[in-house]
């Protein structure tokens, strides 16, 4: 899979294609079918970014003096 900027590129080319009045009717479904593709690609990664971004501005502050809690590995029985 092309990473994002390779994929936004493509569908701006796309999107520049299927403006064109000589494409055939065939290419342009087919260019806006991938085109379609490609926006929810990039749009399910928007969202990814986005949940990281709101995880890390809202997420619980760890204080540098705290010590770490050891409880999860001790099989505590």
């Amino acid at each position: 899979m092309k990473n994002f900027e390779e994929r936004l590129e493509r569908l701006e080319e796309l999107g520049d294609n299927i403006r064109k009045p000589e494409l055939p009717l065939d290419d342009a479904l087919k260019a806006f079918e991938e085109g379609i593709r490609l926006a929810r690609s990039l749009e399910k990664d928007l969202e990814k970014v986005e949940s990281r971004i709101e995880v890390l501005m809202n997420g619980p502050e760890v204080k540098a003096d705290t010590p770490p809690e050891l409880d999860l590995f001790n099989g505590g029985d």
